[in-house]
């Protein structure tokens, strides 16, 4: 898979497609990273990226010609025709979801908002799709496009080292993931629970959903809620209280 980035600060990328798990799957080849200056595509003097708003107002909105021109030249680069995500507060909400869907495509471009927002022409002629990791507003997308990419890329085959470690973890099957312990066994008085000790795997397995299942109950609400709960998750429920 192909991830592009857009942006005007591509010096904040440096590190994440080179580090941790981002940087170990680029240098196996499972995923090919490109981070492009969006001041490369602006024109004048200043290579001015922004400007102040019509019908007045605080900050500076980012202009149209540099997005659109860049899109268009990353677009028809060779290859796959990227999948286009702005990122910006007033995007749907990104979830462990829309992470399986995008981790099914073949190429990403992901076009980082800042100041108080992108020029709205820019919705309708170079974005596929906008996307928001939360209702907060940061300085700009790069934030966010971070956390898409690390989110997409740990579903792709061959990024982790242990591929049962995406199916487990919190949000994979809706609910939050279970506690983890590793040694010591016992530290300041918190014993590890003796049912991971014991080495009887059904057993854990029970365990570990029963823990998911209060942990999402009791933290997250919204979630438990809209859990499909089997016979089973009812008995270790029952059984916990």
């Amino acid at each position: 898979m192909r991830f592009d980035v857009l942006t005007v600060l591509p010096g904040l990328f440096e590190g994440v497609f080179r580090e941790g798990v981002l940087g170990r799957a680029v240098e196996r080849g499972v995923i090919e990273a490109r981070v492009w200056s969006l001041r490369d595509f602006a024109e004048g003097a200043y290579r001015q990226t922004d400007d102040t708003p019509y019908g007045g107002g605080a900050g500076m909105v980012m202009k149209p010609e540099p997005i659109v021109r860049a899109v268009e030249a990353i677009s028809a680069g060779g290859g796959a025709a990227p999948w286009r995500v702005l990122l910006s507060p007033q995007g749907r909400p990104f979830g462990q979801a829309k992470a399986r869907e995008l981790a099914g495509r073949e190429r990403l471009l992901l076009i980082c908002g800042r100041y108080e927002g992108v020029d709205d022409r820019v919705r309708e002629l170079a974005v596929d799709e906008e996307l928001s990791i939360g209702d907060y507003v940061l300085s700009g997308g790069e934030v966010p496009a971070m956390a898409v990419a690390d989110a997409v890329a740990r579903l792709l085959p061959g990024v982790l080292g242990n591929e049962a470690s995406a199916l487990e973890e919190s949000f994979s099957e809706g609910l939050l993931d279970h506690p983890h312990y590793t040694r010591p066994p016992e530290f300041r008085g918190l014993r590890v629970p003796d049912v991971l000790l014991a080495g009887n795997h059904e057993a854990i397995r029970r365990w570990r959903r029963g823990a998911a299942l209060r942990r999402t109950r009791e933290l997250r609400r919204d979630l438990f809620d809209r859990a499909r709960l089997s016979e089973e998750d009812r008995q270790l429920l029952e059984s916990s209280s």
